[in-house]
């Protein structure tokens, strides 16, 4: 009984139950899943635990399957575990989000386990995760330059997103991952299982397994099998070369593992505090920061306060360490109206007082009409444009927001629009053509604010460069007969 008592104590540890909890497990069939429901199983009586399961059907294998279901149901109708069975459109997803498969498999997994959980009104859900997968994350991280965050490797408990409302009361409750196989190598969770029929630890139900899986009392996923994957890569070679060198690898690196993840807590205190007095505003796909507190923070801690506000933003996920360093730079030494573009859309701009973070797609004007007199709003760039003609044209404008030009050179109506390719015109004072495209360049117009600029026509010809500079050929002269008087201002 030594893996089950190994398991308690790290159980214990980590105040992984609460007495009468409802454990939601994640079940694929595998070893590790198959390992922890009978482990469960037998210290349900200890916690008074009620057991339930789910297995999460990614459309990734539909050839092993069925069989795997057939498998996990049996299973855990011969332990009295209540079984879910869920489907899930991994391609589709990724798709979606721009994800790999592998993370849009995990991101759809945990949604199942979070609606499974609320349905069930279970606190804690959890999954098999053990050394071996620890060691795996922290070389997985060390090879992608990883942090001291991400060496700290799968946390044995932690909080599932934002918590479920109970069906049953209606108070909304935390729901927590919790691992108990994580500081069991793989070998020894194996070895429980392939004990011959009889043997205490596995029970009456070992003959069952053998029946449903002809030789194994698990299954096996063929995925895991192949070096596609970085993680299979990591596990098949890596780790099998040095263990030829040293017997203890997991052991070894676990141990390392626990002494940077309670140095990792430790700092994530000192995160929270910081971040307390940095947010400025939030949505789902935008994290503004209070600049002048961020620029006194020490890189430490900066870079772990800017990876907690991402991964807080759920549409600014996929930002890596080396992108979190050039987010400093643009704090430490940019100045205001820099930016940085990250992939996937996410741009990071530092204004007056903020740092703004976001994913929202950058403004593009639509195209409107303009017959004077008239005044229209554009929605999509916060601003109204107003056009009236003027008899003698009272005073230039400044030419930003308001300008005076010769209404006799147009042919209207008017149209303002975001830029097209090929764009030209003849800049004001300047004289000659000039791309509109070299022209945005020449004045630092940051690429995502381009298509935001309203460009007033005549025709095909550029009048106007909102906000920036007229075209020469519509200027005012003394032989301007009718002038035309815009002018633009903020909703």
């Amino acid at each position: 009984m030594e893996l089950l008592k190994k398991v308690k104590e790290t159980i214990n540890k980590y105040s992984m139950f609460s007495e009468g909890d409802r454990v939601l497990i994640g079940f694929s069939g595998g070893p590790d899943s198959v390992c922890l429901a009978v482990i469960l199983d037998k210290l349900k009586k200890d916690f008074n635990l009620s057991l339930y399961a789910v297995y999460v059907d990614h459309g990734l294998r539909p050839d092993e399957v069925e069989n795997e279901k057939k498998f996990c149901r049996e299973f855990c109708d011969k332990l009295g575990i209540i079984f879910f069975c869920e489907s899930v459109d991994v391609g589709n997803y990724a798709r979606q989000k721009g994800l790999n498969k592998q993370e849009a498999a995990r991101d759809l997994r945990y949604k199942v386990y979070e609606e499974i959980a609320g349905r069930i009104n279970a606190t804690k859900v959890a999954l098999g995760h053990n050394a071996d997968d620890q060691a795996e994350t922290l070389l997985m991280m060390l090879l992608r330059g990883s942090g001291r965050k991400g060496l700290s490797g799968i946390p044995p408990v932690r909080k599932l997103e934002l918590g479920v409302r109970s069906q049953e009361s209606g108070v909304k409750k935390d729901k927590l991952i919790i691992r108990p196989l994580i500081e069991i190598e793989r070998k020894e969770i194996e070895e429980f299982l392939l004990q011959k029929k009889g043997d205490s630890q596995i029970a009456t139900t070992n003959s069952e397994l053998l029946t449903l899986n002809s030789k194994l009392p698990f299954m096996v996923d063929s995925s895991n099998l192949k070096n596609d994957y970085f993680r299979n890569w990591i596990r098949l070679s890596v780790i099998h070369e040095l263990k030829k060198k040293n017997p203890a690898l997991i052991r070894n690196i676990c141990r390392t593992m626990d002494i940077l993840r309670e140095e990792d807590d430790y700092l994530e205190i000192i995160v929270t505090k910081t971040l307390i007095r940095l947010i400025s505003r939030k949505s789902d796909v935008t994290i503004e920061l209070f600049l002048s507190p961020l620029e006194t923070v020490e890189k430490p801690i900066l870079r772990r306060v800017l990876r907690r506000a991402i991964d807080a933003t759920d549409g600014l996920r996929g930002i890596s360490l080396a992108h979190i360093e050039d987010i400093i730079g643009l704090i430490k030494t940019g100045k205001s109206g820099d930016r940085v573009y990250l992939p996937k859309d996410i741009r990071v701009i530092r204004d007056y007082s903020v740092l703004k973070i976001t994913s929202v797609p950058p403004v593009k004007i639509e195209e409107h009409e303009i017959t004077p007199p008239c005044e229209i709003v554009i929605r999509e760039a916060g601003i109204k444009i107003k056009a009236l003609f003027e008899e003698e044209g009272y005073g230039p404008g400044d030419n930003k927001y308001s300008v005076l030009l010769d209404a006799g050179t147009m042919i209207f109506p008017l149209k303002v629009r975001h830029r097209t390719e090929g764009d030209f015109f003849y800049p004001h004072g300047f004289g000659k053509k000039k791309k509109l495209q070299d022209y945005f360049v020449d004045e630092k117009v940051p690429r995502d604010e381009r298509d935001s600029v309203p460009i007033l026509v005549s025709g095909n010809d550029i009048v106007w460069v909102a906000g920036y500079r007229t075209d020469e050929r519509f200027k005012v002269t003394n032989k301007t007969e009718k002038f035309l008087r815009i002018i633009i201002s903020k909703l």
